[in-house]
């Protein structure tokens, strides 16, 4: 029995990543799951999440990359842009088409041609720029626009912690 296109796609991509890694984040599989990657997100240079060591799990549906996957912080994360349960939220990782309330263009949606890279390096744009317009975790974004030096504290708060974890 052949493997289904979804699952060639993403041993292509995975062995993409492993030939030519890309700064900032590696990847790999969960449980030896096809659908199933941890990610390990470094805090890029220059912001908040500087020096912090993320991980997240992407969760691909059979139908990738006609559907985009999912994405969540399994380490803890303070963004207006990531629920409080870690999922992300950011418009790649939307269903293709028009957005039903018109706040993003079909365009800045899910596309076939998006990969695992183009997911994460717009991740970690995201914690670069955070965007309190449309936020996931609303009392993230309040905290972000209202109080900066508490956000702050509660960031770095979090990226100690990454830290720690990662060398445990």
């Amino acid at each position: 029995m052949s493997e289904p296109q979804s699952a060639l796609l993403l041993r292509r991509q995975l062995k993409e990543l492993s030939i030519h890694p890309v700064q900032g984040f590696s990847a790999g599989l969960h449980d030896d799951n096809i659908y199933e990657w941890d990610v390990m997100i470094v805090g890029p240079e220059g912001t908040l999440y500087e020096g912090g060591f993320f991980k997240a799990r992407l969760s691909f549906p059979s139908s990738y990359p006609q559907a985009p996957p999912t994405m969540r912080f399994v380490t803890d994360m303070w963004h207006p842009n990531v629920y409080e349960d870690g999922r992300v939220c950011i418009s790649i990782l939307h269903e293709p088409g028009e957005d039903q309330w018109g706040y993003e263009s079909a365009a800045e949606r899910w596309l076939p041609v998006h990969t695992v890279e183009t997911i994460v390096l717009s991740v970690i744009s995201m914690l670069s720029s955070p965007n309190d317009e449309s936020p996931a975790n609303a009392k993230a974004a309040k905290e972000f626009r209202d109080d900066p030096a508490a956000f702050k504290k509660r960031v770095q708060r979090i990226v100690r912690r990454s830290e720690e974890d990662a060398f445990s």
